[in-house]
């Protein structure tokens, strides 16, 4: 089955959902078209294609985020990637005068899990005077027909080249960001990772990747999808998987991973790390990032023993 066949029947799942009825169902188009549907829109006069007929009751989410948001609204879902583990229903939420929120539905126990750390996260940091990262406002955090559902503040969004020098400015911020919470997410089995008294352990975004941030009006940097925050790691962890994550749209992920090793040092310097320090970071990072997808029961890069062990395999002497 084809990427967009996959997407349909899981958009088919999301609208039985989020909008079980009864009630006269109103029409909505697939842009940018049914073989490349990427979101789920109501029908304006000029769209082309077939029409998706969607139950409009006051039993839906609408009727549920127009109650906690205030406000009537129509809401754009997102036609989600066919095969991602913390795949989720996500939409856009329209007032009339414009966007309002940005929502995220927990279907499943992960995107539950991933829901309420993203939730903790930005509650923690909406009590920070952080002068370089924007993140998001929580405007709605509760439960709708067992449902998770998380509204968030819509970021104006302004794609373009991002300064290296804000990028460095953002992760030392957000590593910098002071928690008593205990390391998130917990280790899941034996860590191979050395000894974590070998040096002060920091924060990370958890997903600092190139489509999760943006350049702001104000040259601060807008930085959403706080689901993977977390603490107790090594400071660059941001760094290596924003570069691991660059290099993937590029070249393939064991190729990608080699090179995460290869520019340790130029990608982690800027933070104050030599090169031993910096190989070693890359290193605990990719390690991470190979339990993260264990932990999920989702092997996205392809088997560790793929794209890792070459990497890790003749590096004993640094972990």
């Amino acid at each position: 089955m084809n990427d967009a066949r996959i997407r349909l029947r899981y958009l088919d799942q999301t609208i039985n959902l989020l909008f079980p009825g009864p009630g006269k169902a109103r029409p909505y188009t697939l842009l940018p078209h049914r073989l490349l549907p990427r979101r789920l829109v109501p029908r304006a006069w000029w769209h082309l294609g077939g029409k998706v007929m969607i139950p409009s009751g006051e039993g839906g989410i609408e009727t549920y985020l127009r109650e906690v948001l205030g406000t009537p609204v129509r809401v754009v879902l997102h036609v989600r990637p066919a095969r991602r583990a913390n795949r989720k229903p996500l939409l856009e939420v329209h007032a009339p005068d414009g966007p309002v929120a940005f929502v995220k539905i927990g279907d499943t126990d992960r995107a539950r899990e991933l829901i309420a750390n993203e939730a903790r996260t930005l509650d923690l940091l909406a009590g920070m005077p952080l002068k370089t990262v924007v993140p998001p406002t929580v405007l709605h955090y509760g439960s709708w027909r067992g449902l998770s559902v998380l509204a968030l503040t819509p970021l104006p969004v302004r794609r373009g080249p991002i300064p290296e020098s804000l990028l460095v400015d953002a992760i030392a911020e957000i590593a910098r960001i002071p928690t008593s919470r205990p390391p998130w997410p917990p280790p899941s089995g034996p860590q191979h990772l050395g000894s974590p008294s070998r040096g002060r352990l920091f924060a990370w975004h958890g997903d600092f990747s190139p489509w999760n941030i943006a350049r702001g009006a104000d040259e601060r940097l807008l930085v959403w999808d706080w689901e993977r925050f977390g603490t107790g790691v090594p400071l660059g962890f941001d760094a290596v998987h924003h570069f691991f994550h660059r290099a993937l749209r590029r070249t393939d992920p064991a190729a990608a991973a080699m090179a995460c090793l290869a520019q340790a040092l130029p990608t982690l310097a800027p933070f104050g790390l030599s090169a031993a320090e910096a190989r070693l970071t890359a290193i605990r990072y990719l390690i991470t990032l190979a339990d993260r997808h264990a932990a999920d029961g989702h092997e996205p890069l392809g088997p560790p023993a793929r794209w890792l062990n070459p990497v890790v395999d003749h590096q004993e002497v640094l972990v």
